[in-house]
């Protein structure tokens, strides 16, 4: 194992991973840490006004709020990490000598390109399979213990299949009731076959079945003809339908597993209840953030390795403001991709590409 390390790795690409990982796993370290105690200072009141148990405090929110935040943040720490570290080699003269000698900066780049696809495949695995895991601990304690949400969802269209569509003025969530129900069949074509109308509609979560409430109403339509059809009884009916379907948070896609999450935009884009591209963006975004460690750790490299006046100051400081600038970049590629009409699958992309365009041309501009 020794002898291969050695083969492939010199001293020098040692030292750099080892500066890399280490400096990386420091910062993420102390954002953790600060991170928690803000969030701790901020929510203490709600914790003790809901009488939050010590237990899933720690082992629910914490559990996954901490994984969540450092998933998120990561691109970002790992590329003030490399800033700093690769600053401070510049600054102490540790690179003119390694790009002096016979080492190209492209070969100057390849400890890097180790520790960057370490990082990012710890990241891709987090977002694919652990994230959502934790996230539903988190939402799960967010929602029982900060109701600060409206439980109800007006004005709901549904499809349930091809020839099937469900509409209701208002649904509550706490009693699981919707209200001015209305259930559509239709034939092949667009002629209406049968339309029931009912006031009140509950899901019994033990049956897993709707109850129409009475009274309600069935209109069988055939041609000219019609029959109407008016009942007093208590109606169990299958659909496929469940109360999630009617109530969606905001925090509710990343809470969702990968393979379920594929599945439900299939459903989607049948039912078109008008959150198709929120759940696209979600999907396609686990997929494509993890590559942003890539992005910007070339930038990083390119705008640190070169020793300039002052210390590492100059390059901390243009690095934090990118770090802003990536932000502000992801949340317009968001509200792009949900308001603008521009495909998820290309948004998703807005970040990394653009950021990813400077990367090469500072790359250009490094020193040789």
């Amino acid at each position: 194992m020794k002898t291969l390390l050695r083969r492939y790795f010199g001293t020098i690409d040692r030292y750099i991973i080892k500066k890399y990982l280490g400096t990386f796993a420091f910062t993420l370290a102390i954002f953790s840490m600060i991170t928690v105690v803000f969030d701790i200072s901020e929510r203490l009141d709600n914790f003790l006004k809901n009488n939050a148990p010590l237990h899933d405090i720690i082992f629910e929110y914490y559990a996954g709020f901490v994984p969540f935040y450092l998933n998120m943040l990561s691109p970002l720490i790992n590329f003030l990490a490399v800033i700093f570290f690769t600053a401070k080699m510049a600054n102490q003269t540790e690179i003119v000598p390694i790009l002096s000698g016979k080492a190209s900066f492209n070969r100057f780049l390849w400890p890097y390109f180790v520790s960057s696809m370490v990082v990012f495949i710890v990241s891709f695995l987090a977002n694919v399979y652990l994230i959502p895991y934790t996230n539903r601990l988190k939402n799960g304690f967010e929602n029982l213990y900060f109701k600060d949400y409206d439980p109800t969802k007006s004005q709901v269209h549904i499809q349930l299949d091809k020839r099937t569509f469900v509409y209701m003025e208002r649904y509550d969530e706490v009693t699981h009731t919707g209200y001015d129900f209305i259930l559509e069949k239709f034939d092949g074509g667009t002629q209406m076959r049968e339309k029931l109308t009912a006031q009140l509609i509950k899901y019994d979560s033990v049956k897993n079945t709707w109850s129409i409430q009475p009274p309600y109403e069935v209109r069988y339509v055939d041609g000219l003809k019609e029959k109407l059809f008016t009942s007093s009884n208590i109606k169990d009916t299958l659909l496929d339908m469940k109360p999630n379907d009617f109530v969606k948070r905001d925090n509710v896609y990343s809470a969702v597993s990968t393979t379920q999450l594929r599945k439900d935009i299939i459903k989607e884009e049948l039912r078109g209840t008008g959150v198709l591209l929120d759940m696209k963006y979600e999907y396609y975004k686990r997929f494509v953030y993890p590559f942003s460690t890539f992005v910007l750790t070339l930038i990083g490299v390119s705008i640190s390795s070169r020793k300039v006046r002052g210390g590492i100051g100059l390059p901390l400081g243009i690095g934090i403001f990118l770090c802003f600038a990536y932000i502000v970049v992801d949340k317009f590629a968001f509200v792009f991709s949900i308001k603008g009409g521009v495909p998820p699958a290309l948004t998703v992309l807005m970040s990394n590409t653009l950021f990813g365009i400077l990367g090469l041309y500072l790359l250009r501009k490094a020193p040789k």
